[in-house]
């Protein structure tokens, strides 16, 4: 087996396990970061749907693949691919937040739209804690974890756009 073969193999479900290789082993460095303290902010939970929903999307498509069903296993390919293009849209948003290129949703970013009364503050700062969407906990290289998920999520729909176009 040659290198290209073994990035880019032959067949459609072995692209498609390739890419739930991809997404488990993302999810798994985040899950792992998480354990390590690196609390994920509201954000952060909501891009990980992309990964959540084309891991058993790329395995529905290999299966499909590996039983002749070469159309279909195409189509969900380029639907992986889709999705993971939304996730770059909001990755990047994510990245804007964290250098305060724009402002981030009220919910973790700490804005306050009206008046607040000082005891319902406590109480909600004694009963959680809510981690900031604009403030990088962590940079490897660096990029955030919001920018490594921009390059994860593009190399991703990248190669699903191209197995789905690619005939077997």
């Amino acid at each position: 087996m040659s290198a290209l073969d073994w990035v880019l193999p032959p067949t459609h479900a072995g692209r498609a396990v390739r890419i739930l290789a991809a997404a488990l082993v993302i999810l798994a460095a985040v899950w792992i970061l998480e354990g390590l303290g690196y609390a994920p902010c509201e954000l952060c939970l909501t891009e990980r749907y992309a990964f959540y929903a084309n891991a058993p999307l790329a395995l529905i498509a290999a299966v499909f693949a590996s039983r002749g069903a070469h159309a279909l296993a195409r189509v969900l390919l380029a639907l992986i691919a889709l999705v993971f293009l939304v996730n770059i849209g909001l990755a990047f948003y994510h990245v804007g937040v964290e250098e305060h290129w724009w402002p981030g949703p009220t919910a973790c970013t700490g804005a306050l739209n009206a008046p607040v009364d000082v005891k319902d503050l406590m109480q909600a700062l004694n009963s959680s804690r809510v981690v900031r969407c604009d403030e990088v906990q962590l940079r490897i290289l660096g990029l955030s974890l919001a920018g490594w998920d921009v390059v994860a999520s593009a190399a991703l729909a990248l190669y699903a756009a191209l197995a789905a176009r690619l005939e077997r």
